[in-house]
């Protein structure tokens, strides 16, 4: 596979795009994920002419809406030109698969950034270009590097990267609502693991849409699909996707191997064993006896196993 693009606030990368000069090179970006991904770089606040070193900017609150302003210089109002700078990057922002911010940044921050109410912080804020940035692309997955640093929001946005890339391959071509409900059962299991009552949910829409809305049903799947993605997996989701896999073996695997299998799962449900583990002996069990169906489910493979993030959960 082609290596994924993903959008990259600047000063992660160790660009010195900072109002002190600095940067905030973060080490799993340069050392991990770049081997899987492409960076765009981009800092909204240098693209708005904003000098190195510069003022400091910060939220603030002002006649019921949230302005973006110098802290000494008052009268410095960058609110629109940020917003202004987020439309302009519209095309390679519809390009990329997935985009991690600089945390608590008045421009970039995802989320909890503080806004000043009456010269007192309240982390309540979101960074002006990136509220911009999630409301034009309302489905591309968008982390903070702060939040990666906790195992299971890294594994849920890696594995949201990766689906989404899939969706704008499929997108590029002529597609039809069976190619729709294929994707779907390419990823069932993954929508299982994460919120088994939305997954029935989007499973029922393809089964009632036909061929004259296949538009219409697309952008509603996708809108469903991302949201209930966005919902961590839990271990109990887990151990009853992998139940249900577990059920393609009945009639192949001796009663041991069934124990055995039961007993893995539910050692992993308690949280004596990583998901990896299952996982490799459900591998390996559909390695002697293929099911085409499993074959081409993301489920036990939704990226590349040297990411390790399966060993983490």
């Amino acid at each position: 596979m082609d290596k994924i693009l993903l959008g990259v606030s600047s000063c992660l990368l160790g660009e010195k795009v900072r109002f002190d000069a600095g940067h905030k090179k973060n080490r799993y970006l340069l050392n991990v994920l770049s081997n899987y991904f492409d960076f765009r770089p981009f800092c909204p606040e240098t693209a708005i002419g904003l000098g190195v070193p510069r003022e400091p900017i910060r939220l603030v609150e002002k006649d019921s809406r949230v302005i973006c302003i110098g802290t000494k210089n008052k009268d410095l109002d960058v609110t629109e030109k940020l917003n202004a700078i987020a439309d302009k990057q519209l095309d390679w922002h519809q390009k990329i698969s997935g985009y991690i911010l600089k945390k608590d940044s008045p421009s970039c921050g995802m989320e909890r950034v503080k806004i000043y109410k009456k010269n007192m912080p309240e982390r309540t804020g979101v960074g002006i270009y990136a509220q911009r940035l999630m409301k034009n692309q309302p489905h591309l997955p968008v982390e903070e590097e702060g939040r990666l640093n906790d195992l299971l929001i890294r594994e849920n946005f890696i594995q949201r990267v990766y689906i989404y890339y899939r969706w704008q391959r499929l997108m590029e071509s002529p597609f039809t609502l069976s190619r729709i409900q294929q994707f779907h059962a390419q990823h069932k299991y993954i929508y299982m693991s994460h919120d088994q009552d939305a997954a029935r949910k989007s499973g029922a829409l393809l089964a009632s849409g036909d061929e004259k809305n296949v538009l219409k049903i697309a952008q509603e799947y996708l809108t469903q699909i991302m949201l209930l993605l966005q919902t961590v997996a839990t271990k109990k989701n887990h151990a009853n996707t992998l139940q249900h896999i577990q059920g393609y073996l009945k009639k192949k695997i001796s009663e041991d191997d069934k124990q055995e299998l039961k007993f893995t799962i539910e050692q992993y449900r308690l949280g004596y064993l990583p998901l990896i583990v299952p996982i490799t002996l459900l591998r390996h069990h559909f390695r002697k006896y293929p099911n085409n169906y499993i074959t081409d489910s993301y489920y036990m493979c939704p990226y590349p196993g040297e990411l390790m993030l399966l060993n983490s959960l």
